[in-house]
């Protein structure tokens, strides 16, 4: 990268590829000196660094542990950015699940930052609306069922199928409106050694429902809790929310409001990681789509509108995941 020969502070340092995403972008480090840096290259033809520049300004506007941009070509798709560490959320949950309770306070305490002092910012994020939505839900007939699993929906079924859509749709529209990270969890966030968590890929933001993160990081598509520790964590955020939002939504509400969110998140998620496969060569996400689809049909006994969908995944989309291992 030539780039960075014209900047002083890292000027001589040979890049290291750090990791890169299920996007286009790439993440070098660069390190010496007792410094370490962060240079992403993101492509222009495929990713516009715009965004994530904009967002990292609210970030650190409101205090939140993200990374610091310390000179751009966003021309070029190049950025150098401070760099928070090596040790995601997911490695440390899995190596030493015990620190669970104290990592998931700090990320809840950091969202509700988010949302709280995000809503001088919300109306600048693109919208969660209807369309965006609906297309996310798509990835899941389209990519899952239509291209990995060869599932055709015949004319009752799609009728069905639009139907689930159109309530778990309404149920986002529904829900008080904040500002919205949309891929909160733990592979996006970083252990740290003050103001943890620190918090990556958040260029995708939005104006969105008030549970989408909250959903994004109890129910994760990487790791799984028991199911009285998880309703735990949510009942904890949602006493801590502003009084006037507890006002507009009960517990029972917000607890609905948690679980049909939950489901439009891990139905678009499982459509993403067959598209990384099939469109992407990136074939490793699919080992995560059963535990991720499996969040869905746990709901069946609470949301019987749910019958279609949980049916499909239990009876089909599951043994059929199970049979291409």
């Amino acid at each position: 990268m030539s780039w960075l020969g014209g900047i002083g502070a890292v000027a001589g340092r040979k890049p290291i590829l750090a990791s890169g995403d299920a996007s286009f972008r790439r993440y070098f480090r660069l390190q010496g000196s007792g410094e370490s840096f962060i240079v992403m290259d993101a492509p222009p033809a495929q990713e516009d660094c715009l965004p994530f520049m904009r967002i990292a300004g609210y970030l650190e506007a409101m205090q939140l542990n993200a990374p610091r941009i310390l000179e751009a070509d966003p021309e070029r798709g190049f950025l150098l950015l401070t760099d928070l560490g090596t040790t995601q959320y997911l490695d440390v949950l899995i190596s030493n699940p015990q620190n669970a309770p104290a990592m998931y306070a700090d990320a809840l305490t950091a969202l509700a930052r988010l949302q709280r002092r995000g809503a001088a910012y919300q109306a600048l994020l693109p919208p969660y609306d209807e369309e965006l939505l609906r297309s996310e839900l798509s990835l899941f007939h389209d990519w899952l069922c239509g291209t990995h699993l060869g599932i055709e929906f015949d004319a009752d079924e799609e009728m069905t199928w639009q139907e689930v859509c159109t309530l778990l749709v309404k149920n986002a529209l529904d829900q008080p409106q904040v500002f919205v990270h949309r891929d909160y969890h733990s592979r996006n966030l970083m252990v740290t050694a003050s103001k943890n968590p620190g918090i990556l890929d958040f260029q995708d933001a939005v104006e969105g429902p008030l549970t989408y993160d909250l959903v994004s990081l109890l129910k994760d598509c990487y790791i799984r809790w028991p199911a009285e520790q998880l309703q735990g964590w949510m009942l904890d955020f949602y006493a801590g929310l502003d009084e006037s939002t507890r006002e507009l939504v009960d517990q029972e509400q917000f607890t609905r409001e948690f679980e049909l969110m939950g489901v439009q998140r891990h139905l678009k998620a499982a459509g993403i990681f067959a598209r990384l496969n099939h469109r992407d060569g990136k074939p490793d996400y699919l080992h995560d789509i059963p535990r991720t689809l499996r969040y869905v049909v746990e709901l069946l006994p609470r949301h019987a509108e749910l019958e279609f969908l949980v049916t499909l995944i239990h009876e089909r989309c599951l043994p059929m995941l199970e049979d291409k291992r």
